[in-house]
């Protein structure tokens, strides 16, 4: 069974299993709550509201799975988190139907709400779990017998990689791995050859084995103290979209880094599997449209007063585009308010700096207060950028930062955004030093991910347009 089609049997199964919980709660208020409420047996029929819930709940119930990733990485779903997302999802789902189609049922006593909500709870949750437990049992047990596997890749020859190799091959249930070689990092890390699994190529080569085998596993079979490998290799990685995991030593293991996935699975440190869970991911980007459609129309007037002052202070156009690279490394066009005289780069790409003679005297107060970033709100709205991210920087400097700092290519994981904890902390890089210097920020931000964190940089943005002391 391919990927699509068991995407397909997960998505029939939810519908199937909304079908089945909105009729039998439908059933339940028309044979239970209905006659109690007028005192009197009730003719069960299935009328318009029945069928429009029938219609629209399963595709409410369809768009919140899918906001939550609930069809992502479908080989390798498991029954405990199958119970855990079922239950959190049918927990929200129930109680976004509740207020919005039931709370103004009349009933014969405040306490036949509780009943209908925990009515409809266990309804929409029984169906829900059974047929997904049904299905992930069936590709739990396919995986443990080795008729679905993921392409991996064993990185280093060594001790470690033939131990690990010989553990993970010899466990009578699968963990899915199916080996397909190893890439070598130095020449004498070659001992895997000898138990038959063949030397692929050597580090250089890893992001082209990966694209041509299909490899969607990545084992590092090196020493956890050589970080100058270490870093290599999982520079190389980024940007693949592979599973990274790592052999732990006991310091791993003592320092909480190593953690458990399956009783009978091989422990393995798991190299940032997800920066957010997927439904902070479709939350987040529901926050960067909202506040942006808000902030576009309330800030309608006062970009108007700002581009007149623009076109006024000096001649030149009032926007200024520039290609900078977003998300997985593609460009796109960046919208500003022009803070400098036209041609500021004739000779060639140029930072500024805070006594930069090109800055024209509005823009100097534009780019203090940082409204000349406002127009960014329609990067953010077309999708190019988020409300916080890493700062997107251009072709050029990223040449320049990656030759001190290989590591940049992290920060392609994510949108760019308007602000970041790089700009809190440093405001606009003058030169490449201040730019590898505050992309440990950066990298920070990425490695700690989340809504409150977002929220934080948002709010200290705002302290510092108040103040006017950006810099």
């Amino acid at each position: 069974m391919d990927r699509r089609r068991l995407i397909t049997s997960y998505v029939l199964a939810d519908v199937a299993a909304a079908a089945v919980a909105w009729t039998l709660f439908y059933l339940f208020r028309k044979a239970y709550l209905e006659p109690i409420k007028f005192g009197m047996a009730v003719p069960i029929t299935l009328d318009r509201n029945y069928f429009t819930g029938l219609v629209l709940i399963p595709i409410f119930w369809l768009g919140l799975y899918v906001a939550i990733g609930g069809y992502s990485d479908i080989f390798r779903r498991y029954r405990v988190k199958e119970l855990g997302q079922t239950l959190l999802i049918s927990v929200i789902g129930v109680v976004v139907i509740f207020f919005v189609l039931l709370l103004d049922d009349q009933v014969a006593s405040y306490h036949y709400y509780y009943r209908s909500f925990l009515t409809l709870f266990g309804l929409q949750f029984g169906m829900t779990f059974l047929f997904r437990y049904l299905l992930t049992s069936r590709t739990v047990r396919r995986v443990h017998d080795r008729e679905i596997g993921f392409n991996t890749v064993l990185v280093g020859g060594n001790e470690r990689a033939v131990s690990i190799f010989q553990e993970i091959e010899g466990m009578p249930r699968s963990p899915g791995n199916r080996f397909i070689g190893f890439v070598n990092v130095n020449g004498g890390d070659q001992q895997l050859a000898s138990e038959g699994l063949p030397r692929l190529g050597k580090l250089p080569e890893l992001r082209t084995i990966i694209q041509d085998s299909g490899v969607e596993e990545v084992i590092i079979a090196v020493e956890s103290s050589e970080h100058e490998h270490m870093s290599r290799i999982i520079n190389e990685l980024e940007g693949t979209n592979v599973r990274i995991k790592i052999i732990p030593d006991m310091y791993d293991i003592l320092s909480g880094s190593v953690k458990m996935t399956s009783i009978f699975g091989t422990p393995l440190i798991e190299v940032n599997p997800q920066i957010m869970p997927a439904w902070q991911f479709s939350l987040k980007r529901l926050v960067d449209i909202v506040v942006s459609v808000i902030a576009l129309i309330v800030l309608a007037v006062p970009m108007v007063v700002i581009a007149l002052l623009v076109k006024l202070s000096s001649p030149g156009p009032v926007f200024f585009l520039q290609e900078r690279i977003g998300r997985f490394g593609r460009p796109f066009q960046i919208i500003k308010f022009r803070s400098m005289v036209c041609d500021a780069e004739t000779n060639g790409p140029q930072l500024s700096s805070s006594t930069d003679p090109r800055i024209t005297p509005i823009g100097r107060f534009l780019r203090r207060t940082r409204m000349d970033e406002l127009p960014q709100f329609w990067n953010v709205l077309k999708g190019d950028m988020s409300l916080v991210g890493p700062r997107p920087e251009r072709r050029h400097f990223i040449n320049e930062i990656m030759k001190a700092a290989p590591h940049y290519r992290h920060l392609h994981k994510v949108r760019p955004g308007i602000t970041s904890w790089g700009q809190v902390k440093f405001g606009y890089a003058e030169n490449v030093d201040q730019m590898v210097r505050r992309l440990k920020y950066d990298i920070l931000y990425i490695e700690n991910m989340s809504l409150a964190v977002d929220l934080k940089i948002l709010a200290y943005t705002i302290l510092i347009i108040l103040k006017g002391d950006g810099k």
